[in-house]
């Protein structure tokens, strides 16, 4: 399918924008404002996002800028990104309710510290792979730089192990989807495959020495932690995609979101609950009882992938915030 790419950065803007009202909602007060099935489409002209959108949007263009200046490597790309978060976080437009690690550990990193010290190594909130779908549409890669950029972007804020694995496993969906190399039913089985596959593989050249900081005896246990964390979220996804229960909260049997694994958790069971269905999907996840824009702009950003920009509404990509910037990813990468 055609513009995959774009569909993909769109879709996690418009997931963004739709779960934006009702993050901080109950499912009592979501039903009541908008009927069971949760906002109908992104409110506004434009219509805004959140810290979600626009994090993503400084990996992604940081991305497009170190892959014009080839060979793609950490020392290349880390400057970068921090430079980007640095001006995320000093941004008059920083005032959508961004997460408290992303401005403590970019506080950090705007005093000059190294990011292995700035870093707030105990977080695994879902900063972490919130942001990191550019890295899922970015043709070229090897294996291993996807794999260690993916952790790499979430190690900079969040450095807890299963923050770097729920990021790569995010990643991999995307490239899964966008490439068509993995059904959506098959996601589950593929990521739980890539889950051991990776379980001891600490990308020791793009972190260094990260691990140090968390206390683990060596970087193939801590990062052993993450991978072991992130098994025991598919395994509530799975059991949440055998009751297949459309009209209930999505965040019941697989969590709020508000960590990194449940949000891919969550993400993944509203994208595989309605796989033909991209607005479905983002309305399921935007009414949760949790960390909505987050799960819907995951969910957005895997269906996008799967099916493509001409499967959302067409008039939503003149309304939404940031829609050149989102345009000048898609069409690098579609």
């Amino acid at each position: 399918m055609a513009g995959r790419a774009s569909g993909s950065i769109f879709g996690l803007a418009y997931g963004d924008a739709l779960g934006k009202p009702t993050e901080f909602l109950d499912m009592r007060r979501i039903e009541k404002r908008y009927g069971p099935g949760g906002p109908r489409e992104p409110e506004g002209d434009p219509a805004l996002v959140t810290d979600d959108t626009q994090m993503g949007l400084a990996v992604g263009e940081g991305l497009l800028d170190a892959l014009d200046d080839p060979p793609f490597t950490p020392d290349l790309i880390t400057p970068i990104w921090r430079r980007r978060f640095i001006d995320w976080a000093r941004s008059p437009d920083n005032n959508r309710a961004p997460g408290t690690t992303c401005l403590q550990a970019i506080g950090e990193l705007a005093r000059g510290r190294p990011w292995t010290e700035a870093t707030i190594v105990g977080s695994k909130g879902c900063g972490a792979n919130m942001r990191v779908t550019p890295l899922g549409l970015a043709p070229g890669l090897t294996d291993e730089q996807r794999s260690g950029a993916a952790q790499l972007q979430a190690a900079l804020t969040h450095g807890h192990p299963t923050g770097l694995a729920a990021s790569e496993l995010t990643a991999y969906a995307v490239w899964w989807l966008r490439e068509g190399l993995v059904a959506p039913e098959e996601l589950p089985r593929a990521l739980r495959e890539r889950c051991h596959a990776q379980r001891t593989n600490y990308h020791e050249r793009w972190l260094g020495g990260l691990w140090r900081r968390s206390g683990a005896p060596t970087p193939q246990e801590f990062i052993a932690r993450g991978w072991d964390e992130c098994l025991a979220a598919l395994d509530r996804l799975e059991a949440a995609l055998a009751a297949a229960d459309r009209d209930a909260d999505p965040c019941a049997v697989t969590g709020g979101g508000w960590i990194a694994e449940e949000a891919l958790a969550t993400a993944l069971l509203c994208f595989l609950l309605f796989p033909d269905d991209p607005v479905a999907a983002i309305r399921r996840g935007a009414a949760s009882s949790g960390d909505s824009d987050s799960i819907a702009c995951l969910a957005g950003a895997f269906a996008g992938a799967h099916l493509g920009m001409d499967a959302w509404p067409a008039d939503w990509a003149t309304r939404i915030e940031y829609a050149d910037r989102l345009a000048r990813l898609g069409r690098a990468w579609d």
